[in-house]
């Protein structure tokens, strides 16, 4: 079974500063190494009169596709700390870029792997986080006499709406976690007394907030 996927969902962005030094962290969703690429030459652009801009990301669902650059800081004080905290959130499909400013006053090794973690880590706390899951579209048939008791239950199940055909019968276009399809499919039949066609479509990944 495929297995879920931890990843930032949308943009993010935060500041802080340390010993006169000016971080700005942003973060995104990327699903291969050309996106991450474009999303660090995004930054760069924005900020070409930046210190640094050193990054790292995670580009793949497996965890294999990793990358980092410390852009000109000392070797192992920017680039690995910001993977590592992408490790320890268990993130993929992910890309964090930190830009300094300098400021005038030197951090020091250690105090480069502080700034640089502690800018990543702040800044995913903040981030919208989803979990992908694979999921496996329904087409649920019915009747117009249906229609109302079809809908009660997707009320009160999860699942995800799509669509609706009105036809010669009324299709439900609904997506499921595909690890809960059978169950949900046997429920709603036995709710509809039968009275209803379900039909699977296609399988694919689709975020959902995690369950706290």
């Amino acid at each position: 079974m495929e297995k879920s996927v931890r990843t930032v969902y949308a943009p993010f962005e935060s500041e802080k500063i340390i010993e006169k030094s000016r971080f700005l962290t942003y973060s995104a969703h990327v699903e291969s190494e050309e996106e991450a690429r474009a999303f660090v030459a995004e930054i760069r652009s924005k900020h070409s009169l930046a210190t640094h801009v050193c990054y790292a990301f995670i580009a793949d669902k497996t965890g294999n596709l990793q990358r980092f650059s410390d852009d000109g800081e000392p070797q192992g004080t920017a680039g690995v700390p910001i993977l590592e905290v992408l490790k320890a959130k268990k993130l993929c499909e992910s890309a964090v870029a930190v830009v300094r400013y300098f400021g005038g006053i030197k951090l020091g090794a250690g105090g480069l792997v502080r700034a640089y973690s502690s800018s990543a880590a702040e800044n995913l706390d903040g981030a919208d986080i989803r979990v992908l899951e694979m999921c496996r579209e329904l087409f649920l048939r019915v009747d117009y006499t249906g229609v109302d008791s079809v809908q009660k239950y997707l009320s009160t199940h999860t699942c995800t709406y799509l669509s609706t055909d009105y036809g010669e019968n009324v299709c439900f276009k609904i997506a499921v976690k595909k690890a809960e399809a059978d169950g949900f499919c046997s429920a709603l039949v036995d709710y509809m007394q039968g009275r209803i066609k379900i039909e699977s479509g296609e399988e694919y990944y689709s975020p959902f907030k995690e369950e706290i």
